[in-house]
């Protein structure tokens, strides 16, 4: 039986490249009727360019799934840490993090 647990556990790598992570400090989500694509930008002050750092695209399933486990993992946080503020229009010079609508299909 434990044989037939261990053959059933995923087993994930983590690189020490990605392990460092990409900062990012805006998301641009758009999405077509078949994936949502997560763009993550970072702004920087006084800079009027920004690159994309990391593209993410994901099932409308997927999508949802990460939309659950990140309302549950906030929660997690904010029951221990606190409410997290809603920076929303605090910065000017920085957009929303979503502007949603559709990407166009080549």
């Amino acid at each position: 039986m434990e044989d037939q647990k261990n053959n059933n556990q995923l087993q994930i790598e983590l690189t020490e490249e990605i392990a460092q992570g990409i900062y990012s400090n805006l998301a641009i989500i758009t999405h077509s009727s078949s994936e949502f694509v997560l763009d993550f930008v970072r702004v920087m002050p006084g800079i009027p360019k920004a690159n994309v750092k990391s593209r993410v695209i994901l099932t409308p399933e997927h999508a949802k799934r990460l939309l659950l486990a990140l309302q549950e993992n906030i929660q997690k946080f904010e029951s221990v840490n606190g409410a997290i503020k809603n920076v929303r229009g605090h910065d000017p010079q920085i957009p929303p993090m979503s502007f949603g609508g559709p990407i166009p299909i080549a």
